[in-house]
């Protein structure tokens, strides 16, 4: 047998482990597989957000008590000083009474703020308690499919090694030189090599020149396209 005749057999040994390759990265349980796993990812992403925006709250909630008791006291103490020592004369009570009102409005201030933080977070609180809930949910469906598909890819892959192997086998009497050749080509063109038909390639179907075609006539029967790089053959 030839080394063309070598080289083909290998190639289509090899194409067939490669289709069955693709025919397994395409499996429909697989893609399920995937999208359902993204999904997981992205509600857990979202979870773990929403717990992180409910913590900062929560901080940002105790900073504000303390904020509120602290104007509480320097409107008691202010309180106790008018009390104690009434002011002098109109100017200072009502430089006395603009200080409390600017006491009172940044503690409604606060106080405003807090509400609105605490409906904040309770309503993410519930958001992320929803997504806990679907995502445990979603989880239990997943691990049992996860279950099937992967009894499912055991085989194919114990198929798919077999094939690898048929392949291998083919190519131990190819010369080294060619079967590299095979490979370098392969890792940008699919297939490697193509028949030379009416004076084209059967890979990229562009004509080749004459002095090409002669070549091939003078050589050893392999040569390569000019357009794709594929090695041709003339059977």
């Amino acid at each position: 047998m030839t080394q063309i005749e070598l080289l083909l057999q290998y190639q289509q040994a090899d194409m067939a482990a490669d289709a069955f390759e693709n025919q397994i990265k395409r499996n429909p349980n697989r893609i399920a597989l995937k999208k359902n796993r993204e999904f997981l990812v992205e509600q857990q992403n979202a979870a773990k957000k929403l717990e992180g925006e409910v913590a900062h709250m929560t901080d940002r909630v105790e900073t504000i008590k303390l904020a509120i008791v602290r104007l509480e006291e320097q409107l008691n103490q202010m309180a106790k000083r008018m009390q104690d020592t009434p002011p002098a004369d109109l100017a200072k009570a009502q430089e006395a009474a603009k200080d409390a009102q600017k006491l009172l409005s940044d503690l409604e201030d606060y106080e405003k703020e807090m509400r609105q933080i605490q409906k904040d977070a309770a309503e993410r609180e519930k958001l992320e308690k929803d997504i806990r809930l679907k995502f445990a949910k979603a989880k239990g469906e997943y691990d049992q499919q996860k279950v099937a598909y992967e009894a499912e890819y055991k085989e194919q892959m114990k198929e798919l090694d077999q094939k690898r192997k048929e392949a291998e086998a083919k190519s131990a009497d190819l010369e080294p030189a060619l079967l590299e050749k095979y490979k370098t080509i392969k890792l940008h063109c699919t297939p490697p090599v193509a028949k030379l038909y009416s004076g084209q390639c059967t890979g990229c179907n562009m004509s080749l020149p004459q002095a090409t075609l002669r070549k091939m006539k003078n050589d050893s029967g392999i040569i390569e396209c000019e357009n794709c790089g594929r090695m041709l053959i003339q059977m």
